[in-house]
């Protein structure tokens, strides 16, 4: 009977060291997949706008500039300061589409304006309705939209209300759009980094991005995937015409992968890039508002799926959290797999961390970082079954849960 015993015990710890070694190779193998064979979404500099020599155009082409704006009394002025004052040969109009602001948003933006000397240069639109069908941004937009259109704008300037652009911010997304003739151009603007859940959490966010939008893949044809930076957009008139308007993407939440996603489909070319001029003005003290931010957004991505969520769940322990547990494994194979998928993942995020200037020691945080994403998509799966999905000042923007889903 002990030896029966001894005999079961002996094969399931035979068992368990078997899928330990497994998930350790099959860890191992998507950060060989994900270092080599991903677009290079990891190597920043390959699509860092700031080096980009700028050139100059023989004609340059009429901008609108469209701002929607709910609840920024905080940034909003700094933000209209820094779209007034671009340094851009070519006319250039602002329109700030208020909201429905609960604040001042509205009248700080026309003081803002008036301070800068260019009030006949800015627009400030009093919101629309909320109508059926339409998130409240995505209908400021198209407020916006049909405003410059009066004006003959060649370009739309897409930027949220808490970025604080560079002078020359402008200049280069058209001249990068009017030079490899593209429709639509986007940046990533710098994101603040300054107390420790923004440290830890933002840029990861950045790099999972870069990660389901890889920018080579984006500005590739060949490559049906596409991406962009919400918070700088520069779109091509006649690119949104052919999509059918705003109108085509009326209910989205991730609404600038989805304009990319129309653009592209519809064959224009468009490009991704990354800035450290431009900075989103926008801060995060504690891990709560970093977890609204990913939660608003991470069940849409997944297009309300349970089945993808679970994969998705699974899939973020496998690739982040098990690399860390089989390093201090006491079998020597497991723990060298381990130890080399946490390499590769420490060498992907390491240029993520200098492009925020942090310390390389934080090349080692990103599990601890996936650890609270992966948690934070389980609160995002959670609210859109609560009819709470979506949440963009103060707002639920996700489409309810049926009860036939």
């Amino acid at each position: 009977m002990a030896a029966c015993g001894g005999r079961v015990g002996f094969e399931t710890e035979w068992g368990v060291s078997l899928l330990a070694l497994i998930l350790a190779i099959v860890s191992l193998l998507i950060w060989i997949v994900l270092t080599f064979f991903r677009g290079s979404f990891w190597q920043l500099l390959a699509f860092d706008d700031d080096i980009t020599k700028q050139e100059s155009l023989a004609q340059w082409p009429r901008v609108a500039t469209i701002v929607p704006a709910r609840n920024e009394a905080e940034t909003i002025a700094r933000t209209v300061e820094s779209l007034v004052k671009q340094k851009y040969p070519g006319e250039l109009r602002v329109m700030v589409v208020d909201d429905h602001s609960e604040d001042r948003t509205g009248a700080l933006a026309r003081e803002a304006a008036e301070q800068a000397g260019a009030a006949g240069r800015v627009l400030i639109l009093q919101g629309a309705a909320l109508e059926s069908g339409w998130t409240g941004k995505l209908l400021a937009m198209r407020q916006g939209v049909e405003s410059a259109d009066t004006q003959g704008a060649e370009y739309f300037w897409f930027t949220d209300a808490d970025i604080e652009h560079a002078p020359d911010t402008l200049r280069r997304v058209v001249q990068r759009a009017e030079r490899e003739k593209l429709d639509l151009v986007s940046l990533m603007v710098l994101s603040q980094v300054k107390s420790f859940p923004e440290r830890l959490l933002i840029p990861p966010f950045l790099y999972f991005f870069l990660k389901l939008y890889p920018p080579s893949w984006t500005a590739s044809r060949k490559w049906k995937t596409a991406g962009a930076a919400g918070g700088c957009v520069l779109l091509k008139r006649t690119a949104l015409e052919r999509i059918g308007g705003l109108a085509a993407i009326r209910g989205e939440v991730i609404d600038d992968c989805t304009l990319a996603q129309a653009v592209k489909r519809t064959g224009g070319g468009i490009w991704m890039g990354l800035t450290r001029k431009s900075v989103s003005l926008r801060t995060y003290t504690s891990f709560t508002e970093i977890q609204d931010l990913i939660a608003r957004t991470a069940f849409t991505q997944l297009g309300y799926s349970g089945l993808l969520l679970a994969g998705t769940l699974l899939g973020m322990i496998v690739t982040y959290l098990l690399p860390v547990i089989f390093s201090f494994s006491a079998r020597p194979v497991v723990w060298r797999l381990g130890l080399a998928a946490w390499a590769l993942m420490a060498i992907t995020y390491l240029p993520t961390v200098r492009f925020y200037r942090m310390s390389p020691l934080w090349a080692g945080t990103l599990p601890v970082a996936a650890a609270f994403y992966t948690y934070a998509t389980w609160i995002s799966a959670v609210r859109y079954w609560l009819g709470r999905g979506g949440q963009w000042k103060g707002r639920a923007q996700a489409p309810v849960k049926s009860s036939a889903q």
